[in-house]
């Protein structure tokens, strides 16, 4: 009788819990939020008291960015069965990020000139670029780097391998949408409409690629592109460049929320996103439940 390779049915059970894809996610969640704590502390008694507020904001973001980036490639992506780096330190790093930043220029950009076409955007003027840290970053380097680190490289990634693309793709963005629920000038429907155009574009892009590189630059460019066309961010407006005012119905104009909360964005966004998954199909990228898979790894990434 010859000896058989061990079998998924060999490992321990404590392993299998320890492994399995949700306890994967709760674990990497805890591990990010906490290396945000401690940042907040640094940040709150070291810094806060001694700096202007723009070196606030960009010493806070690049320590974020930092810690958080360092805890992923340590301990994070070590985490579950089947160990997936989704921050590779590759040719592509650079290169997609850059080509992400550049698409979600365009987009924002895009739903800019058609709020200004349907006489929903003007500019009035030129003002300050007082808040450039901010949009520089908070809004782009934080915003793009931690936000994306979170929802589509822990709660995207581990949901996934669990309940496969579609379902995985459809919580995540309705977490990521909602989570802009208390900002300033949201509603309902403003939370709602990032969970469509933002939670379906910047999943695709992770879902395409696999790797959260071109989902950072997308989200980046979109949000300082956006603040430099002085257009609130998720209702936080800026003072940056130009001025400019939305005005007219809530669905052209955002009602103070901002373009992301229009028509405009619905269309663009979410067709771009639409487009990627559809490109993910074709080659692949589309994960299958766990329960669907009978036991066998996924070929998706």
């Amino acid at each position: 009788m010859t000896a058989t390779e061990p079998t998924t049915s060999d490992r321990s059970l404590l392993v299998k819990i320890w492994q399995f894809p949700l306890v994967a996610m709760v674990v990497g969640v805890v591990l990010i939020v906490a290396a945000v704590a401690l940042v907040s502390v640094f940040m709150r008694f070291v810094v806060v008291p001694n700096l202007a507020e723009a070196w606030v904001d960009i010493i806070g973001a690049v320590l974020i960015v930092v810690v958080t980036g360092l805890v992923y490639k340590l301990l994070v992506r070590r985490l579950g069965r089947k160990k997936h780096d989704d921050l590779p330190f590759d040719a592509r790093a650079f290169t997609d990020t850059a080509k992400g930043f550049g698409i979600g220029a365009l987009l924002i950009s895009i739903c800019v000139a058609l709020a200004a076409v349907f006489g929903a955007y003007r500019i009035t003027g030129t003002d300050g670029f007082g808040d450039w840290a901010m949009i520089i970053f908070v809004f782009g380097l934080y915003a793009g780097f931690f936000e994306e680190l979170l929802i589509r490289g822990i709660v995207l990634r581990w949901l996934e391998e669990f309940t496969g693309t579609w379902i995985a793709l459809a919580i995540s963005a309705l977490v990521f949408g909602f989570l802009h629920a208390g900002n300033d000038n949201a509603t309902f429907f403003s939370s709602l409409a990032i969970s469509i155009e933002a939670g379906i574009l910047l999943g695709a892009a992770y879902i395409l690629t696999r790797s959260l590189w071109l989902a950072i630059g997308i989200h980046a460019g979109w949000n300082v592109v956006q603040a430099l066309w002085d257009v609130p961010v998720s209702g936080n407006p800026t003072e940056g460049p130009i001025a400019a005012t939305l005005e007219g119905h809530w669905l052209l104009a955002g009602g103070g929320f901002g373009l992301e909360a229009t028509i405009f964005a619905l269309i663009v966004a979410t067709s771009a996103g639409i487009w990627m998954l559809y490109k993910a199909q074709a080659v692949g990228r589309i994960v299958k439940p766990m329960w669907s898979r009978k036991g066998t790894e996924t070929t998706a990434y």
